[in-house]
């Protein structure tokens, strides 16, 4: 699977974790240099707090396009330094 933003590969994989319907990427198949940490979290009650990050690709920046869980709840152990995409804010994911 590949996370592309105006032609751009965001991340690459065969190694995918479905959790509730998103693609969790493993860390290593995110590409280097397009990304920047936010300072935004959320909670989810069954998995912990994500944190977000930002898709910096020249000067088009998409904030909080991509989310982690760094230190996920016990059932969801499964993403733990795994990424996802928001697909609503321009990602393919294919």
């Amino acid at each position: 699977m590949q996370a592309i933003f105006n032609g751009t590969v965001l991340a690459d994989s065969d190694d995918i974790v479905m959790v509730d319907g998103n693609p969790y990427f493993p860390r290593s198949a995110m590409a280097e240099g397009l990304f920047r940490a936010s300072d935004h979290a959320t909670v989810c009650g069954w998995k912990g707090t994500a944190r977000y990050w930002d898709v910096v690709i020249g000067d088009q920046v998409i904030r909080n396009a991509v989310w982690t869980y760094d230190t996920p709840k016990p059932d969801a152990e499964s993403i733990r330094e795994r990424f996802a995409f928001y697909r609503g804010k321009g990602v393919e994911l294919q």
